[in-house]
């Protein structure tokens, strides 16, 4: 059995690892660390846990953690992390980080975008990030995986095939995303109360977002330049979702059908992908609960773009059902293992 250790359970995407790895038949959690509900039963702060559950929360002592698993999970703010993994602890055990400490490889762009001094840029080359789907190689040697953020998952996923093929001008690439108020954590927050969401849509993060270099440099990647786009991120009233809709000039004319061969071409292979038929487009009720990611597309002739669509459940394939799938590829389990999950309807 993998011995795991969750610092930050029970946050939103803490609680999700810990529904999905209490399903995985070859993990065992060892730890529920939470410094704001020390010692007090994990089934009390999340009651879905009644009965399944008996652990006490414990704090976020990563070297004593190290120390007694196989896989450290911190599903954290971003800072944490980065303050507590040296040499010692990942020399012990391997480290998925769901915060964005080690994602960016240039350290003056993290400290730039998130208001932070990084506090180990010596392990930020060695870091890999866990996009499964593109770095798959790279994740099963790893000791230290980045978990992507939930708009960029689905961001990067759905630009990526023809973003790696040339076929879309990136300099035109713009990014509307909308997603559930989850993404936005568990903290007590004013704009987050029911009375400020229900019932509204709202932009926030206008052209400062913080994943708005993330979704960058992996589409930089793929594409071989540098890649400069608009991302603009919106607040709907629903628990889990994240819905992409991106636009795009194309490069050179293209049909429907050679569109979606480019698609099948890096996704027909990947469980988790799933590629629209022609006509049907993403919907959050369609992967909600699930790690897949629905993608689909429409070119419209008339301006010669083409408009991309991709949805995720913000929870699950943007943090915990992702950090689950790099945990399988790490120990040369089946990528899929405790990941079946259908999707939740209605």
């Amino acid at each position: 059995m993998i011995k795991a250790g969750i610092i930050g359970s029970t946050g939103y995407a803490g609680g999700e690892l810990v529904r999905i790895l209490s399903g995985h038949k070859d993990v065992e959690i060892k730890w529920y660390g939470s410094r704001s509900y020390i010692d007090q039963k994990y089934a009390d702060v999340y009651r879905n846990m009644f009965q399944i559950v008996d652990d006490v929360c414990m704090d976020d002592n990563m070297e004593k953690l190290a120390a007694q698993v196989d896989v450290i999970f911190t599903a954290t703010p971003q800072g944490l992390c980065a303050s507590l993994v040296n040499e010692e602890i990942l020399s012990q055990t391997k480290i998925i980080d769901l915060s964005a400490d080690f994602r960016l490889k240039d350290v003056k762009v993290y400290e730039e975008w998130y208001k932070i001094e990084h506090k180990a840029p010596q392990f930020i080359d060695e870091a890999v990030y866990g996009l499964c789907e593109v770095n798959r190689d790279a994740v099963r040697g790893a000791r230290l995986v980045a978990n992507p953020g939930c708009y960029t998952t689905c961001s990067i996923l759905t630009a990526y095939p023809l973003a790696k093929e040339g076929l879309i001008d990136m300099n035109t690439l713009i990014v509307d995303a909308k997603s559930g108020t989850s993404g936005a954590g568990r903290g007590a927050k004013l704009p987050n109360l029911y009375c400020e969401v229900n019932e509204n849509i709202k932009a926030y993060g206008v052209a400062v977002h913080r994943h708005t270099p993330e979704i960058e440099e992996q589409l930089g990647y793929a594409s071989g330049e540098k890649v400069t786009i608009n991302f603009t991120p919106h607040l709907v009233p629903m628990n889990r979702g994240i819905l992409a809709t991106e636009y795009a000039s194309l490069k050179k004319n293209v049909s429907w059908e050679e569109v979606k061969a480019v698609y099948d071409k890096y996704y027909a292979d990947e469980k988790f992908v799933r590629v629209l038929e022609k006509g049907q487009y993403p919907e959050t009720k369609w992967v909600e609960g699930s790690n897949y990611v629905d993608i689909g597309f429409q070119i419209d002739p008339r301006t010669n773009r083409i408009i991309m669509m991709g949805a995720i459940d913000n929870l699950v394939k943007g943090a915990a059902g992702q950090a689950v799938q790099n945990m399988n590829l790490m120990f040369g389990l089946e990528e899929s293992e405790g990941l079946e999950l259908v999707p939740l309807f209605p």
